[in-house]
């Protein structure tokens, strides 16, 4: 069994919503696939740990292949 590791966008811009964010899945941007599941969660929480999410909520993510 494999896994993929992405990232995406948990919000986007829309100035009639609070805040000016709507909730948004936004586009997969894989930064790596077909890995085994330790090195795939490994690697989303590094990600999440060396960067900030911002304003739209980006963060790793794992799914199986």
């Amino acid at each position: 069994m494999s896994w993929n590791v992405f990232v995406r966008n948990w919000w986007k811009n829309n100035p009639e919503w609070p805040n000016g964010l709507e909730p948004h899945m936004g586009k997969k941007l894989y930064l790596e696939r077909c890995i085994p599941y330790d090195d795939a969660r490994a690697k989303a929480e590094a990600y999440n740990r060396t960067h900030k999410p911002g304003r739209f909520s980006r963060k790793a993510e794992i799914e199986e292949n």
